[in-house]
């Protein structure tokens, strides 16, 4: 009876499937002869498979402040093939005469990569056991693409304004050549409001670097000539998003070997015949300088003493080989082991004039192992900055000059007021455990700008994520990965190629950005009608108001209110 059962259940998944197909095949052989050109709303994925299910809109009218980047799709299908679709953008003009260039108009095609679902978050996974689908994610910068017959192929489209550009209407066109040109119309309202350049924003984005990633993807050597040059336009993408800290590993694998890629130690450890330690920086520092010179400079977080797995990799003289001391957090051989290389590196880092900016981080480690960690660094050096990721402990929170706490965890608003009085950051982060909010390949985008919103209405100034760019084996093909939901590990793609969740991302930072500037703006002129009218604007941003609002609904109605003022 269980086998029948299970037959039946199979034959009526395949029956549910072929019906499926059957009325997106009928949906699409109903559509008149043709291509259709649309704008349609960057807070959505449109599949590719499937007849779009929105009114044609041949006008995109938006607002945006002075230095502010803005984005939207474009739509195109057709029910004959397009050999060449290219997107020409045209410059915009006020009444006046004055132009936003063409070159301040980009756009990319969509590219769509395998992803799975949420299930249960965190934990090993087979492909096998888990939902997937085809999801619009990287952005490709290509001039032209082809587009099959049927197919639904969406264009990312962004303008960023000048800072220098004269508050007004802007118009103009976007000229779409497919079967043959497509105008459509472009109406910018600037609005009298300034944005800084993101290395001048106070949002604390701290999205982790993987170098040893870029150098698999792009099969050079790791920490050739060759793999600095390919890493710096990956790194000034991150700037250009408002990026502070500069990742840095100081021992070999401080998260277990978690990620595809290796992560190599910055630091050579060495122990000498006759007992002594030598500590080898010159790739650390190499490596810290580089990143730097792409314009994040802001801090420096050393991974870890206290890593996934207890195992700390150096080179033994005596033996002529590597090897790994094995020791528990605060025992005597632990003590011992990194006294010796804390007091050493504290004297680099002043030689550098980097201690300062420099942070021992730890990543979501049990108490008494943190507890133990802070007493050793003090000890060595009471200026010692410590950043750490996990749950909010108040017993320790006074220790923690950068504390990022998991989104579902608030600081008081005694210890917020404190803490920032201190200068001390005080951010959050999402990882695999939250379903919701998240940038996983296959959240709604909207939720990427949401994060932004929810920073800036709990009193959080930055947010954390793991990570940058630990990419699969090939995520231009498949986002999945072993452990955890797909595109847990990275936001953009080799090219470099930028991705809908870091567009949406930097938006949500733009966001906040403009919150914090009317928020100083009113309080200055004593402005009570519109600080009440945003702090209650603001209120609507709670992780259970999204069990009954979309993010794509918050984000809209909060945007249009903040562009109002």
């Amino acid at each position: 009876m269980k086998k029948i059962a299970t037959n039946l259940l199979f034959l009526l998944l395949c029956i549910t499937n072929f019906s499926s197909l059957f009325a997106q095949d009928a949906a699409w052989k109903k559509m008149k002869p043709g291509t259709t050109v649309s704008f349609a709303s960057s807070n959505l994925r449109y599949a590719q498979d499937k007849l779009p299910q929105i009114a044609a809109n041949t006008k995109w009218t938006a607002k945006a402040w002075r230095g502010e980047k803005v984005q939207v799709q474009l739509l195109v299908w057709s029910s004959e093939k397009i050999s060449n679709l290219s997107v020409q953008a045209n410059e915009l003009t006020n009444n006046s005469g004055e132009k936003i260039n063409a070159n301040n108009i980009t756009s990319g095609f969509l590219r769509y990569v395998i992803t799975d679902e949420f299930a249960n978050g965190c934990g090993y996974r087979q492909p096998k056991d888990f939902d997937s689908s085809l999801v619009a994610d990287p952005i490709d910068p290509a001039t032209a693409t082809a587009v099959k017959q049927y197919t639904v192929q969406p264009v990312w489209l962004s303008i960023q304004v000048p800072a220098s550009a004269t508050p007004g209407e802007y118009k103009g066109t976007v000229t779409i050549n497919a079967d043959k040109p497509y105008q459509l119309q472009v109406s910018l309202t600037v609005v009298n409001h300034e944005l800084p350049p993101p290395g001048d924003w106070t949002f604390a984005l701290d999205l982790w670097q993987h170098p040893a990633a870029i150098s698999r993807i792009h099969n050079v050597p790791l920490w050739s000539v060759a793999h600095y040059a390919f890493m710096r336009p990956y790194y000034t993408m991150l700037a250009n998003a408002g990026q502070k800290y500069v990742t840095t590993s100081i021992i070999t694998e401080p998260w277990n070997h978690q990620t595809y890629d290796d992560f190599p130690s910055l630091i050579k450890w060495v122990k000498k015949k006759d007992g002594s330690w030598y500590y080898d920086y010159s790739l650390f520092d190499q490596y810290v300088s580089f990143v730097m010179s792409c314009g994040i400079n802001k801090g420096i977080n050393c991974y870890s003493m206290v890593p996934w797995k207890l195992s700390f990799q150096y080179y033994d003289e005596s033996l002529s080989k590597d090897t790994a001391l094995v020791a528990k957090i605060g025992s005597e051989e632990y003590n011992s082991h990194w006294s010796a290389m804390l007091k050493d590196f504290t004297v680099h880092l002043k030689e550098k004039g980097w201690f300062s900016i420099t942070r021992i981080a730890m990543d979501e480690r049990p108490m008494a192992d943190m507890k133990a960690v802070i007493a050793l660094l003090k000890n060595i050096d009471p200026a010692w900055k410590i950043a750490l990721a996990g749950e909010y402990h108040p017993e320790i929170e006074k220790d923690i000059y950068d504390y990022c706490v998991a989104s579902k965890f608030r600081f008081t608003p005694e210890v917020l007021e404190e803490r920032k009085s201190l200068g001390k950051p005080s951010t959050y982060y999402t990882c695999c455990v939250e379903a919701r909010p998240n940038i996983f390949t296959f959240s709604p985008p909207a939720e990427g700008a949401w994060l932004g919103w929810y920073a800036a209405a709990n009193g959080f100034n930055g947010y954390l994520r793991w990570a940058y760019n630990s990419w699969v084996k090939d995520p231009l093909a498949d986002s999945r990965y072993t452990a955890w939901p797909a595109g847990d590990t990275y936001q953009v793609y080799p090219g470099p190629w930028t991705s809908i969740r870091f567009e949406k991302l930097i938006e949500g930072i733009q966001d906040f950005e403009k919150v914090r500037i009317l928020k100083e703006e009113f309080i200055r002129q004593k402005n009570t009608k519109n600080l009440e009218s945003l702090n209650k604007l603001l209120a609507i941003f709670t992780i259970k108001s999204l069990d009954k609002t979309s993010a794509a609904t918050m984000i809209e109605k909060a945007q249009k209110t903040l562009n109002s003022y």
